[in-house]
C-alpha cells in the first residue's frame, strides 16, 4: 500500500512532526485527493496552541476529542486519486478544491445547509485530519468544487480565507445604509475581503490596520483609505472625515483592540460584523449600544453553497487575486511561526 506523508501535530504547544502512514482507502461516497496546495490560516496555531483565548485569564480548551497524531491544514486544492465505490470513476483525475467545513449531516443546522454550525462536525483539518499532507480522506463528492481556470493557489484559499471573507461581507450586502465600509485587520482573510468588498459594493472601501506594509499593500491593491488604529486622536480624525463614521465594519481581526475601535468609529445605526479569532473579551455599555442603534453579529466561515457562490465569481473573473506566496509543505512550521509573529502579509500557501 503506497504511504501518505504528514506534518502532524504529535503534542500540543509543540512543532509539527513529518509523520507517515498507510494512504486511506475511500469507501462508500468518500473520496481521496491527492493535495497540490494547502494555505495557511490563523486557526491553525489555535488548534496548535489547544485552546482560544477567552480574556480574563481564561481559555477555551480546543484539544477535547482530538487524538495525536493529527494533521492540521482546511484550504485544500488538488486531484482526484481514488474514489469509494458509491462516486463515479469519472471523478480520477479531476482537479478540485475541497470545502472543509462539514457537519454530521444529520442534525437541525445540516438540514439547513448550515453544516458550519454543526456541534457533531467534521471540518477537515480541525477535527478530522486535514491539508497538511500528500493526501487527505474527503467524506463525500459533493464537497469538492471545480476551480478551472483559476490558479490553484487561489482555489485553495478560498475554502476559507475566501469563503469567510465572502460570508461575512454578504451580512452587509442588503442594509439600507451603504455610504461606506470598513475592514480591520489586513491579514490573509482580510486582504480576501478587500478584494470582494470592491466586487460587492458600490461604497468605497478603507481599511484599518497596525502593519505599515499592510496598509501600503492595500492602498496599492484599491483601498479609498487607510488607518492605522494606533495613531493618536485617530477616532475622532475618523468621525470627522467621514461625518459621523463607517454604516458598515468588518472586524477580522477579533481582538479587545479591535472590537473597541469598531465600536468607536461605527455610525449611529451601523453594523459590525466580527470574523476574527484572535480572542479576548468585548463589552459594551448598553446604553452606547441601544443609543448608537448598534448591531453586532458574530460570523465564522461560510456554507457550502456561499463557497460555490464565490467560486462562481471567482471563475467568472470579477474578483481579483490577492497577495499570496508559495513555500514547501515541510517548511510549515517556519511559517507558522512567522504568522504568529506577524510577519507574514497576505496568505502562505504550501505546496506538494
Amino acid at each position: 500500500m503506497a504511504l501518505m506523508r504528514r506534518q502532524s501535530l504529535v503534542k500540543f504547544d509543540a512543532p509539527l512532526c513529518e509523520t507517515i502512514v498507510d494512504t486511506p482507502k475511500p469507501q462508500g461516497r468518500e473520496v481521496l485527493v491527492r493535495i497540490e496546495r494547502c494555505g495557511l490560516c490563523h486557526s491553525d496555531l489555535h488548534i496548535q496552541d489547544g485552546y482560544a483565548d477567552l480574556g480574563g485569564g481564561k481559555k477555551l480548551d480546543t484539544t477535547r476529542g482530538m487524538t495525536l497524531p493529527f494533521t492540521l491544514g482546511h484550504e485544500i486544492a488538488g486531484v482526484v486519486d481514488e474514489v469509494g465505490p458509491d462516486v463515479p470513476a469519472s471523478l480520477v483525475g479531476a482537479k478540485k478544491a475541497v470545502f472543509p467545513w462539514i457537519g454530521c449531516g444529520q442534525c437541525r443546522d445540516c438540514a439547513n445547509g448550515d453544516e458550519n454550525l454543526c456541534a457533531k462536525q467534521r471540518f477537515l483539518g480541525v477535527s478530522i485530519d486535514g491539508g497538511f499532507a500528500t493526501h487527505v480522506l474527503v467524506p463525500d463528492a459533493k464537497y469538492l468544487l471545480d476551480y478551472d481556470p483559476l490558479p490553484v493557489n487561489q482555489a485553495a484559499t478560498l475554502m476559507c480565507s475566501g469563503v469567510t471573507a465572502y460570508g461575512a461581507l454578504k451580512r452587509l450586502v442588503d442594509r439600507p445604509r451603504q455610504r461606506n465600509l470598513l475592514l480591520i485587520g489586513l491579514g490573509g482573510v482580510g486582504m480576501m475581503g478587500m478584494s470582494f468588498a470592491q466586487a460587492m459594493f458600490k461604497q468605497p472601501v478603507t481599511v484599518a490596520d497596525l502593519s505599515p506594509a499592510a496598509r501600503d499593500t492595500a492602498l496599492k491593491n484599491g483601498a479609498a483609505n487607510a488607518y492605522d488604529p494606533s495613531e493618536p486622536d485617530v477616532i475622532k480624525r475618523i468621525l470627522k472625515e467621514t461625518e459621523g463614521g463607517f454604516d458598515e465594519v468588518v472586524d477580522f481581526a477579533g481582538n479587545e483592540k479591535s472590537m473597541a475601535f469598531a465600536v468607536a468609529v461605527a455610525a449611529r445605526g451601523g453594523k459590525v460584523v466580527v470574523s476574527g479569532l484572535m480572542g479576548g473579551q468585548f463589552t459594551l455599555p448598553m446604553v452606547q449600544w441601544v443609543y448608537k442603534r448598534l448591531t453586532v453579529e458574530g460570523f465564522m466561515v461560510g456554507t457550502l453553497a456561499e463557497a460555490q457562490e464565490l467560486m462562481a465569481l471567482a471563475r467568472a473573473g470579477k474578483i481579483k487575486p490577492t497577495p499570496m506566496r508559495e513555500e514547501p509543505m515541510g517548511d510549515v512550521q517556519k511559517w507558522i511561526d512567522e504568522l504568529r509573529a506577524g510577519k507574514v502579509v497576505g496568505r502562505i500557501v504550501l505546496k506538494n
